[in-house]
């Protein structure tokens, strides 16, 4: 099956001197929702570039636009006004079919409920989205069994999800978000329902497939032990970006992910 072509980006952003990819890139993002005759303005012109093998946390409060830009980075949801841009192809213009090729292949997606599919062992819930890019089963199989022993649990492979812990499911999840080689992992709040301990080695899990991989990984969180593994962090305040922070620039005793936030 051949990448579908859409809309390149105009204009690529010039890499300067540190030769850096950029795989998303947002244009003064607008998303409005009409509720009951009145619009709602959950994001009010947005532009964020995050570059290819980045660890990026987007935070912010309840009703910021923290989620509504993740689905718009995501593909998810298309934007009122603006342009998203995943690898250099503008989503808003790609039909029913490329949009659900890009999603395939392109991007993954971990949740904070999981999503596993309950009948499914934790091997068939890896390996369902490269059957729908059309591996072999032979080839699913394998490649599955390989993720699952990067996550630590190629023993457990024939579990179903109610057979396994709630961190161990993220761990399927995350597996099965690295299934297809995708150039972006999409995590929303991927340890909001893990007690500390497990939460703490999703967020390293996520950090090691990131540098080993180089898969660009974004999560939208509220977790603040996320912030001393990103790269970057985007604050997004009443529907603008409010600022953005290298970790560098991050109060590490905040931040210390083996413990409490202090």
């Amino acid at each position: 099956m051949s990448e579908p072509q859409g809309q390149a980006a105009q204009g690529a952003v010039a890499t300067g001197e540190d030769e850096r990819r950029t795989v998303v890139r947002t244009q003064k993002v607008k998303k409005i929702y009409v509720m009951g005759g009145i619009e709602v303005h959950a994001l009010r012109g947005v532009d964020v570039e995050i570059y290819a093998g980045e660890y990026l946390s987007i935070m912010g409060p309840s009703g910021s636009g923290k989620s509504t830009f993740f689905n718009m980075v995501g593909g998810l949801d298309k934007p009122s006004e603006g342009k998203v841009y995943i690898d250099e192809v503008d989503v808003a213009q790609l039909d029913a079919y490329e949009l659900a090729w890009l999603r395939c292949r392109k991007i993954g997606y971990i949740f904070q409920s999981f999503n596993l599919i309950p009948v499914m062992t934790a091997l068939e819930n890896v390996t369902l989205p490269m059957v729908f890019a059309g591996l072999t089963s032979d080839e699913a199989r394998e490649k599955g069994m390989g993720l699952l022993k990067k996550v630590g649990l190629q023993e457990r492979h024939s579990h179903k999800p109610y057979e396994l812990s709630g961190g161990q499911q993220q761990r399927v999840a995350v597996a099965r978000a690295l299934a297809n080689d995708p150039a972006v992992v999409l995590a929303d709040e991927p340890t909001a329902n893990l007690d500390l301990r497990t939460g703490t080695e999703i967020i390293e899990l996520l950090k090691e497939m990131n540098a080993t991989s180089g898969v660009t990984v974004i999560s939208a969180t509220h977790d603040h032990k996320m912030l001393s593994v990103s790269d970057r962090v985007v604050w997004i305040l009443d529907g603008r970006v409010d600022r953005i922070a290298h970790r560098s620039d991050l109060d590490i005793e905040v931040t210390q992910v083996g413990g409490e936030a202090h």
